[in-house]
């Protein structure tokens, strides 16, 4: 059986949801990936009256010429959102969205979004290339199919690289998620649906009001430290905004998340909806898409956005989070996305039967290797220092692996590859000797780096670069706190960094009343 009792269960539950029938166009041929969308076929049409299955023969339209794939769409309209594989594992969530948006129900974002892609004048076709297991993947999906569904001038289709490995090798696809536009490319990795506005129009500006107000807390950035930190502000009843990116930070490149109390076990995109959707139960103003690049105290704090527009707070709270760390090598850089790669669940798919290296033997390192070893030919692990950091229980399974080499006491001195990765080259830090092996693909990891360049200017750092504060959260700046990641808290965990943006919270309600 394709879907367990359990999924199953739910896809019914979500299929009473449909409003209007809708039509499933499939072009299917005699593979496995065709034979299961048949079978997902089925279970649609068991589960909803609303639901007309087509098989149709291939046509002239973009969007129907890969088998195999199906398309959602009414009656009468145009095919504009289209899957191109089975959207099973990550992707169920995407399947379903689509379903229940293309049927009538309107998505669960704000009117002004809704407005704005409206708005969008010109013809635009989308191609995602995903992996079923990435979990950055699904957000770029539902993003483009909330939009073909909204404007008839844009239309979507998710490819599966693992059903279409020809189309993967052929554009050179080496992470995903991978969004061509027209047939080229226009971005790669996580975007929300506020980057890919960005992208397509050139007003990204905050409204008069938004701009003129004056915030008693104004928190940058939207991970779990902020939005315990915007949470905690409102319910004191202060004038509270949130300036991220991303809503989730650190938290969306997460998997499985069991340590967080409370909660046996979830996943870091469902964590960040769910921290989202509390923080929106409160008068909050949320300003996504958008990044903070200075600040400076006058009589006030003034924060300055890329866009050059700035925004004006009593206090500020930091809680902007970190990223992954480079190794800074000749190399990285030129070839980031092109074999260079940072998830091993997102990427690590497209290396299938092929060599590739994993730089850091902590226990991230480590968790990739074994994840990378049941996937791929040969994994080649890369320590700096002269033993493994990752627990022993994690050593002892990588050890425990045939294809499995590692060097420890090693140096990266060079990603090799010009279109894309064909080697890289390492020095033993003992004897000086240089060694350099063929490969196809390289998963950096080794660390997280604070996000906190743009305040070096103005506030105390460590040598690390992580923001000094104190046991409240406050820096060095009068009115300036700080929560997360982004401080020289020695413990970087999501509980962690809940708790400190509730302290920073509670203490810029206490820095407000006393000033």
């Amino acid at each position: 059986m394709l879907l367990d009792q359990e999924i199953r269960e739910q896809l019914f539950e979500y299929l009473t949801l449909l409003e209007q029938p809708i039509v499933i166009e499939t072009n299917l041929g005699t593979d496995s990936v065709s034979k299961d969308i048949k079978e997902l076929m089925e279970e649609l049409q068991k589960g909803s009256d609303k639901i007309l299955i087509r098989t149709n023969e291939p046509t002239d339209s973009k969007q129907s010429q890969r088998t195999p794939s199906f398309i959602i769409k009414k009656e009468d309209d145009a095919a504009r959102v289209c899957f191109a594989g089975l959207p099973l594992g990550h992707e169920f969530t995407s399947l379903v969205l689509a379903l229940l948006q293309v049927s009538g129900r309107t998505p669960k974002i704000s009117p002004d979004l809704i407005q704005a892609i409206k708005g969008i004048q010109g013809s635009y076709h989308f191609e995602t290339y995903i992996s079923l297991s990435c979990h950055n993947c699904p957000d770029v999906v539902q993003a483009l199919n909330t939009m073909s569904v909204l404007n008839p001038n844009i239309s979507h289709t998710m490819i599966d690289g693992g059903a279409f490995k020809e189309e993967i090798e052929e554009k050179g696809i080496m992470a995903v998620p991978a969004v061509f536009l027209n047939g080229e490319m226009f971005g790669s990795g996580r975007m929300t649906l506020e980057d890919i506005l960005a992208k397509l129009t050139s007003d990204n500006n905050l409204s008069r009001d938004i701009i003129e107000e004056t915030y008693d807390v104004l928190v940058i950035g939207g991970g779990p430290a902020g939005a315990a930190a915007g949470i905690y502000a409102a319910r004191k009843g202060l004038k509270t905004a949130i300036v991220a990116e991303r809503f989730g930070g650190q938290v969306l490149e997460t998997v499985g998340i069991e340590n967080l109390i409370g909660t046996s076990y979830t996943e870091g995109s469902k964590l960040a909806r769910s921290l989202e959707e509390h923080v929106m139960t409160y008068p909050v103003t949320l300003l996504k898409g958008h990044r903070a690049i200075t600040l400076r105290k006058e009589d006030i704090n003034i924060i300055t956005l890329e866009n050059k527009q700035e925004l004006k707070s009593k206090t500020v709270i930091l809680s902007t989070g970190a990223r992954w760390r480079n190794t800074g090598v000749k190399g990285e850089v030129e070839l980031k996305t092109r074999g260079v790669c940072y998830c091993p669940h997102c990427d690590g798919p497209l290396f299938e039967g092929k060599d590739v290296a994993v730089i850091g033997g902590g226990n991230s390192g480590i968790e990739a290797a074994i994840d990378l070893a049941n996937i791929t030919r040969n994994v080649t692990v890369l320590e700096f220092m002269p033993e493994l950091k990752a627990d022993a229980v994690l050593q002892k399974k990588l050890y425990s692996l045939p294809n499995v080499t590692v060097y420890k006491n090693v140096q990266t001195k060079e990603m090799l590859g010009t279109e894309k990765v064909s080697g890289i080259s390492f020095e033993n830090r003992e004897t000086g000797e240089v060694k350099t092996i063929s490969l196809d693909g390289i998963f950096v990891q080794i660390g997280l780096v604070a996000n906190t360049e743009w305040l070096k200017d103005n506030l105390e750092l460590s040598l690390t670069g992580e923001i000094i504060v104190d046991a409240k959260g406050a820096t060095n700046i009068p009115g300036v706190f700080a929560a997360g990641d982004c401080t020289n808290s020695p413990y970087k965990q999501i509980i962690i960094s809940m708790g400190s943006g509730a302290t920073a919270a509670l203490s810029a309600f206490d820095y407000l009343i006393r000033n």
